[in-house]
C-alpha cells in the first residue's frame, strides 16, 4: 500500500506535476476556441466585429496555444523530474510559487487583450512588463528543475541537454524580443525586424528542445532502451538542431536588407535539415513495423502519428527556406500551414503522449476505462489536421498564382473563399478532436481519487492475473 501511494498523486510532486498538466490543458482548450472564432471571422467578417474582432481573438489564440506547449512541457518535467533524480522536488513551495505567479500573470494578459490594451509585438503583444513576468515566474521552475536534477553533463543523457538547452535559450530569446524597446534597435527598422524575428524563431527552437526532449525520454521510458538517449547519433541531432535554434532563423528575413552573410548563414543551416530528412526516410521502413507493432499503445501511437507531422512539417520547412521559393511563400497561408502543422501535428502531438503516458501511469483502471474516447479524439484531431493544413497550402498557393499574374487582392481573396471555408470547418472537427482528448484527460485526472480507492484495494486483495487485467 506504501509503495502505492508514494507514486499516486497524492504524492506533492506527483499533484505538481498534475496541477501543471490541468492548467496547461486549459489553455489549449481556450486556445482553440479563440481560434474557431478566429477562423469563422475569415469568413464571415462581420462575426463578433464589435465584441471581440480578430485583432483580439488572434493574440488570445497565439499566446494561449504557445503557452499551452511550454506549461504541458514544465508539468512533464516536474512528472519525470523526482523518478529521473531519485529524489524529491528540492524546492515545494516553489513549485506552487511558480503556477502562482504563471496564472496570475496569464489572467492579466488575458484581461489586457480583451480590453484592447496591447502593447507588444508579434506572439508578445502585451505590454513588456508582463513579458518580464513571465520570465521571473520561470525562476523556480529553472531552480528546480537543476538543483533536483544535479546534472553531469558528461554522462547525462541526450533529453537532459534538450531541457537544459530548452530552458537557457528561453530566457535568451524572451530577453532579445524586448531590445526593440531600445532607441539603437526601435530607431532602425532593418536591425529592428532582424533582431525581432532572429528571437521569435530561436524561442520556436527552445520550447522545441523541451517538447522533443520530452519526446525522447518517453521512447526511452517505452523502449527500455536507455542506449539510444546516449548514443553518438542522438547526441549529433542534437547539436544540429541547437545549431538550427541559434543560426536557421534568418530565412524569415530573406526579404530585409539586411547583411548578406546573415542569409548566406541562415539558408546554409536551413539546408543542414536536409540530414534529418535522409535519416527519417532511411528509418521510415522500421517506423512503420514498430508503430504496427505498437498500435494498442496510445503514448506510442502518439509519438509515431508526431513522427509523420515532422515528416511532413520538415519537407515544407525545407522548402520555404529556399530563397527563390520563399520570394513567393512569405507573407502567405503556406507560412501559416508550417506554424500551424508544427504546433498541433508535432508539438501537441507529443505533449499528447506525454500526458497518456503520465495518465496511464497515475491512474491505470480510469486510463483503460476512458481508452477508446482517447482514440476516437486522436483520429478525428489528425484525420481533419490534415484537411485543415491542406486548405492552408492550398489558400497560399492560390495567391502566389494570384501575385504572379498580377491579380487584385480582392479577386485573389475571392478566389480562397473556398479553402478559408475548408479551413474554419475543418478547424472546428480539429477544435472537437483535441475536445475529446481534453475532456477525457480531465475526466481522469479529476476523478482519480475515486478511483484510487478501487486501485489501492485490488493492489492489496488481487492476485497478479487481476493486477495485469488493470493494465492496457
Amino acid at each position: 500500500m506504501s509503495n502505492f501511494r508514494k507514486y499516486s498523486f497524492l504524492h506533492s510532486d506527483n499533484r505538481a506535476a498534475k496541477i501543471f498538466l490541468l492548467l496547461a490543458l486549459s489553455y489549449l482548450l481556450t486556445g482553440l476556441l479563440f481560434g474557431i472564432l478566429g477562423g469563422l471571422q475569415y469568413i464571415f467578417p462581420a462575426f463578433l466585429k464589435d465584441s471581440l474582432s480578430f485583432q483580439k481573438t488572434r493574440p488570445l489564440h497565439v499566446y494561449l496555444v504557445i503557452t499551452w506547449i511550454f506549461t504541458a512541457a514544465q508539468a512533464g518535467i516536474y512528472y519525470y523530474l523526482p523518478k529521473i533524480a531519485k529524489r524529491s522536488i528540492y524546492w515545494q513551495n516553489g513549485i506552487w510559487l511558480h503556477f502562482a505567479l504563471q496564472a496570475i500573470n496569464s489572467l492579466i494578459i488575458i484581461a489586457g487583450f480583451f480590453s484592447g490594451s496591447f502593447g507588444g509585438r508579434e506572439y508578445l503583444e502585451f505590454p513588456p512588463v508582463l513579458g518580464g513576468l513571465i520570465l521571473l515566474s520561470w525562476v523556480p521552475f529553472v531552480i528546480n528543475f537543476f538543483a533536483t536534477l544535479k546534472p553531469n553533463f558528461k554522462t547525462a543523457p541526450v533529453y537532459i541537454w534538450m531541457w537544459s538547452t530548452g530552458i537557457l535559450f528561453f530566457f535568451i530569446t524572451v530577453s532579445e524580443s524586448y531590445l526593440w524597446l531600445f532607441d539603437f534597435f526601435r530607431n532602425n527598422i532593418v536591425r529592428d525586424i532582424t533582431v525581432q524575428w532572429k528571437a521569435l524563431g530561436s524561442m520556436v527552437g527552445s520550447w522545441n528542445m523541451l517538447v522533443y526532449g520530452t519526446g525522447i525520454y518517453l521512447m526511452e521510458q517505452l523502449s527500455g532502451n536507455e542506449k539510444a538517449s546516449r548514443s553518438r547519433l542522438s547526441f549529433f541531432f542534437y547539436f544540429l538542431g541547437l545549431t538550427n535554434l541559434m543560426f536557421n532563423w534568418g530565412h524569415h528575413t530573406y526579404i530585409v536588407p539586411a547583411a548578406p552573410w546573415v542569409k548566406t548563414v541562415a539558408y546554409v543551416i536551413s539546408m543542414t535539415e536536409l540530414l534529418l530528412y535522409g535519416y527519417i526516410i532511411l528509418q521510415w521502413k522500421k517506423t512503420v513495423s514498430d508503430a504496427r507493432k505498437n498500435y494498442h499503445i496510445l503514448t506510442y501511437r502518439l509519438l509515431s502519428i508526431a513522427d509523420i507531422w515532422i515528416f511532413l512539417n520538415l519537407t515544407l520547412a525545407i522548402a520555404i527556406s529556399i530563397p527563390a521559393l520563399n520570394l513567393y511563400t512569405h507573407g502567405t497561408h503556406i507560412t501559416v500551414a508550417h506554424a500551424m502543422g508544427t504546433t498541433i501535428g508535432i508539438n501537441t502531438m507529443l505533449l499528447m503522449a506525454s500526458v497518456t503516458y503520465i495518465l496511464k501511469k497515475e491512474s491505470a483502471f480510469a486510463f483503460k476505462l476512458n481508452r477508446k474516447w482517447l482514440s476516437r479524439g486522436i483520429y478525428i484531431t489528425n484525420v481533419s489536421l490534415l484537411i485543415f493544413w491542406s486548405s492552408l497550402l492550398a489558400s497560399g498557393i492560390v495567391k502566389i498564382f494570384g501575385k504572379i499574374n498580377n491579380e487584385t487582392f480582392f479577386y485573389i481573396m475571392q478566389k480562397s473563399q473556398p479553402f478559408f471555408k475548408l479551413f474554419a470547418y475543418s478547424g472546428i472537427c480539429v477544435f472537437i478532436g483535441l475536445g475529446i482528448l481534453i475532456a477525457i484527460t480531465f475526466k481522469i485526472a479529476l476523478r482519480k481519487k475515486q478511483f484510487d480507492a478501487i486501485i489501492s484495494q485490488q493492489h492489496v486483495t488481487a492476485g497478479p492475473a487481476q493486477i495485469i487485467n488493470l493494465k492496457e
